[in-house]
């Protein structure tokens, strides 16, 4: 994509009516300029697909919408809910509702199930209680007094997703969350996440299973050599065979 067209995106992303704008952003690690430009809005209780082949920017720009640091945010801004996060440092964006689950997912050894999740839950909690959490998803309540990080993998997505949701988030950032997993508990996580579409979150899925996350998404932004190359509807995606195979593999 040319640059005439970036800014064009880039533009209409600080104008259109968003609940999270991304907006021109270049982030680097150290001297390698990795997001180059990036620009694409997010309604209230959309999910969306980020994807594009290994080393294409996605995790980077997960990362950069976080405020996590590395990459470094040089230039763009990143709006929630009419708050300025590229103006914040990562705890104050999580503390303003963003929430970022990473692929090894950052479950704490020694700690139970329960206390990884009373760890991350704000008092007093507001919409999201630990009873509550248990009833999403009832397999973490029946584990739990057992320590985290001996769950199975698809168990430890599930207290990755819950311990997010107990911080009462509104924005939830999903990088590979069906690595290794069986069919049958990617099953799970998508229900679990269509219910909490439902109840107004929005989430951002960066999944290397374009397909299915594309089955699962409203819309779909595609990322190539740090840059966007389409924004539109999932089902465009799903219906484009030269765009999938140019951009996706597949």
């Amino acid at each position: 994509m040319n640059t005439a067209t970036r800014n064009k995106n880039a533009n209409h992303a600080a104008t259109a009516p968003a609940f999270l704008s991304v907006w021109d952003i270049h982030a680097y690690y150290g001297e390698s300029y990795i997001v180059q430009g990036v620009s694409f809005n997010v309604h209230e209780g959309e999910i969306l697909a980020l994807l594009g082949r290994n080393g294409a920017g996605k995790t980077s720009t997960l990362r950069t919408i976080a405020q996590i640091g590395d990459p470094e945010l040089r230039k763009g801004e990143v709006w929630l809910d009419h708050k300025p996060l590229h103006k914040m440092a990562s705890h104050e964006a999580s503390a303003a509702g963003l929430a970022l689950v990473p692929e090894d997912r950052r479950i704490i050894a020694g700690l139970t199930v329960e206390e990884n999740l009373k760890l991350a839950q704000i008092a007093p909690p507001v919409g999201w209680s630990i009873e509550r959490v248990y009833e999403l998803f009832p397999r973490l309540g029946e584990r739990k007094n057992q320590e985290g990080i001996t769950l199975s993998g698809g168990e430890q997505q599930m207290l990755a997703i819950a311990r997010a949701l107990c911080r009462d988030i509104k924005v939830l950032l999903l990088d590979e969350p069906y690595e290794g997993l069986a069919p049958v508990i990617v099953d799970e996580i998508e229900k679990t996440l269509r219910i909490i579409k439902d109840q107004g979150i929005t989430t951002i899925l960066v999944e290397q299973n374009a397909v299915r996350a594309l089955k699962l998404a409203d819309r779909a932004v595609i990322l190539d050599t740090g840059g966007v190359v389409f924004d539109g509807t999932a089902q465009e995606v799903l219906e484009n065979d030269a765009l999938r195979a140019e951009y996706l593999a597949i």
